[in-house]
């Protein structure tokens, strides 16, 4: 039985996906989980694998096409098999960017995968077709040749004397802007914010964190933890007792979440992703700081997969390694509330009534006042202080 190739949903309120890449082209034999297509989400470069077995047959959706979620662009069908009719996918550019034209598809599915044989990450192979550069008069700058965006861009404006210019940071894409820019925007005027601060005390926080780094280092392990690492493992052991602000806010009402998924936000080239640490609760601290790991390499290198960003229902933002005091973050909807970190620093305290000198942080908690109420939040935040002042590394 032939299976379908749909426009995948990555996001809550996703209406359209735009599709980069088909990574197989038409006629190749694909298998369950293999990587498919790559589609660009408002924050990431998103790779999809395939929901079956077969050939690849009956493509309806060319690159840089604009699909509505859940529309077939594509099926897997079995030797000799038919696939069904499929309605074309729309563009949402120009009447004729997607065509049964045999000819250009088939030249460029012969381009996509010709680009394919040379290392080269997602955004720069984009830039390549937009501006058809020839990749193979370049030389990448990125792990084994990988060619970069910055590559490309210096291509475009070599300087004077040099082969490339100094590489400058990438301009966001007016769509990619746009899509974030109105997705930012939703939420703050859709959404009811309330915020509430605390500061703590983070002597044990930054021990447990020793602790871990001296355990990696006795057993010549990668996964030393961070402090967000430990701040995920927190967070989460702590919102077992608080289910409101794991609650999320659906269709008019609130629905519970069954899992504790916290994603944690991690800057990349042109934005800022959500990597999803699922069940935070439920696995070790060690398995936390490998998670999350690998996630930051995944998004920095463009390779994530659809489950790395989908159904958080927590958000942690830390701003500490920026030397940021405090500060206030926007919700993502559906989830009821994130949490904003800031620095950790010396500061003056009262201690025992007597002025001293210790580590302190800001948290910063915002909520959507429809899910979760003052003193529900209060409670929550007191007893996340609580563990960051007892914790211990585990």
């Amino acid at each position: 039985m032939a299976v379908s190739v749909v426009m995948p949903a990555l996001e809550m309120a996703q209406e359209t996906g735009k599709l980069l890449a088909w990574r197989k082209k038409e006629g190749d034999h694909v298998s369950r989980g293999e990587t498919l297509l790559e589609i660009e989400t408002d924050k990431a470069v998103v790779e999809v694998e395939a929901p079956g077995d077969g050939i690849l047959a009956a493509i309806t959706a060319t690159e840089g096409a604009v699909v509505p979620v859940g529309q077939t662009i594509a099926w897997l069908v079995a030797p000799g098999e038919v696939p069904p009719a499929t309605p074309a996918a729309h563009t949402g550019r120009r009447s004729d960017a997607v065509s049964p034209a045999v000819t250009r598809d088939r030249e460029q599915r012969a381009n996509a995968s010709s680009m394919a044989e040379i290392r080269i990450s997602p955004k720069a192979r984009r830039l390549a077709k937009e501006h058809g550069i020839d990749l193979a008069t370049l030389r990448g700058s990125g792990p084994d040749g990988e060619i970069l965006a910055e590559d490309i861009q210096s291509a475009l404006n070599p300087s004077p004397g040099h082969s490339a210019i100094s590489r400058q940071p990438s301009a966001m894409s007016p769509s990619f802007a746009a899509v974030m820019a109105a997705r930012t925007t939703q939420s703050w005027t859709t959404v009811p914010h309330f915020f509430i601060s605390r500061d703590v005390e983070a002597t044990a926080l930054m021990a447990a964190r020793r602790s871990t780094l001296s355990e990696a280092a006795s057993t010549l392990s990668e996964a030393a933890s961070t402090i967000t690492d430990v701040l995920i493992s927190l967070a989460a052991r702590t919102l077992v007792r608080h289910a409101r602000l794991n609650s999320s806010w659906i269709e008019g009402a609130v629905r519970a979440n069954a899992d504790i998924n916290v994603a944690i936000a991690i800057a990349v080239e042109d934005a800022v992703v959500a990597g999803v640490i699922r069940q935070a609760d439920r696995v070790s601290l060690s398995d936390i700081a490998a998670r999350r790991k690998e996630l930051a390499n995944r998004a920095r290198a463009g390779r994530l997969q659809p489950s790395d960003i989908t159904e958080a229902t927590f958000t942690i933002s830390n701003l500490g390694m920026f030397q940021v005091d405090a500060f206030t973050a926007i919700i993502v909807p559906p989830q009821a509330a994130i949490l904003a970190v800031g620095a950790i620093a010396d500061r003056v305290v009262a201690v025992n009534g007597r002025p001293a000198v210790r580590p302190m942080m800001t948290l910063t908690l915002s909520c959507d006042h429809r899910v979760v109420d003052g003193v529900r939040a209060a409670a929550f935040l007191s007893d996340l202080v609580d563990a960051i002042r007892e914790c211990q590394s585990g």
